[in-house]
């Protein structure tokens, strides 16, 4: 498995994204080309003194220029022909890697990979799919924001994706859940009661709405809502988790009682930490591209580019594009039905 890494993307420089491809290769033997600054990439590689072992499944493709997290996405793609992302999503399209994972800027990264790319045949929009923990295992949220405006035919493309997906964790004919505001069958704006009815009459093991609350609980394994809608509860999830966070060290930190009991439960804080955090998850796989890409965290660690590269090879391994093809074929009418 052959995968692209966009060395340039990311809040912490290409030393984290490079460390994060290391510890793939030795891990489970990807091979991983490095896309950006010849020379910074070089130097990275020069300080860590790698076995050849190691150095024979890394290349270095150099490029001349980067998206800045900050520039807007049409335009970068449209003036920087060379940036790293871009020239991470022509070796997929040319053939010359499997996939391309970047935690770079994430607007430029999926205009990158459609435009690069294209859609996967009978697709009306590629999405955003976030693997988010909870008390029983991972649920599968599409979409994150990549389509802040939907219709009910690209959320019932979304179920049908990300149901496609979730046999990567193991997740058999998952249940499939609709993000609304009750869990009454008539409940929900007009976008969500159309698409309920299209996920009701299809052959997806659909439980019907879901609410905000019971995202966490684990008893469903897809929920589909519009990428607005996603976006938020996705940063609001991220939000609770560093606010609770720094809410346990500050009472940690407020007697010698709090102290003691800190030690005691270290333990315990440990597996929650690993439970929650979005590292062990690796990034999000846009679905619905012709091809295989995932977009990371800005701010991801070494461990969450190795778990990315990793999940970005599983992608391709268990064929889930195939299959989200054939599972739109099978269900083209009710998409038609309704366009």
């Amino acid at each position: 498995m052959h995968i692209a890494l966009d060395a340039m993307g990311g809040d912490h420089g290409p030393d984290e994204l490079i460390a994060g491809a290391i510890q793939a290769v030795q891990e489970v033997g990807l091979r991983v080309t490095l896309v950006g600054d010849e020379q910074l990439i070089g130097a990275c590689l020069d300080r860590l003194s790698l076995g050849s072992d190691v150095l024979s499944r890394l290349q270095i493709v150099h490029t001349s220029e980067m998206v800045e997290m900050g520039e807007s996405p049409v335009e970068a793609i449209r003036k920087k022909k060379n940036a790293s992302v871009m020239v991470a999503f022509d070796l997929v399209r040319n053939g010359e890697a499997d996939a391309a994972v970047s935690a770079g800027n994430s607007g430029a990264t999926m205009a990158a990979a459609i435009r690069k790319l294209g859609r996967l045949k009978n697709v009306s929009r590629p999405g955003l799919a976030s693997i988010i923990p909870t008390l029983k295992k991972p649920v599968v949220m599409m979409d994150v924001g990549a389509n802040v405006d939907c219709r009910p035919q690209h959320l019932f493309q979304f179920a049908l994706m990300a149901s496609a997906f979730s046999p990567i964790f193991d997740i058999n004919a998952p249940r499939v859940g609709i993000l609304s505001i009750g869990e009454e069958t008539g409940k929900g704006n007009q976008l969500v009661k159309e698409a309920h009815a299209m996920l009701a009459a299809s052959s997806l093991n659909f439980i019907g709405n879901v609410e905000g609350r019971d995202i966490f609980q684990g008893d469903v394994d897809v929920i589909v809502c519009d990428g607005f809608v996603g976006n938020i509860c996705l940063k609001v999830s991220e939000g609770l988790v560093e606010a609770a966070g720094q809410m346990i060290r500050e009472g940690i930190m407020s007697s010698w009682r709090s102290k003691i009991g800190y030690l005691l439960a270290r333990p315990v804080f440990r597996r929650l930490k690993k439970r929650v955090d979005y590292a062990e998850y690796g990034g999000a796989p846009l679905l619905g591209i012709n091809g295989t890409g995932l977009i990371c965290h800005g701010k991801s660690s070494t461990a969450a580019i190795k778990n990315a590269l990793i999940e970005a090879g599983k992608i391709v391994e268990m064929k889930v594009n195939a299959k989200i093809e054939d599972s739109i074929a099978e269900n083209l009418d009710a998409t038609r039905e309704r366009s």
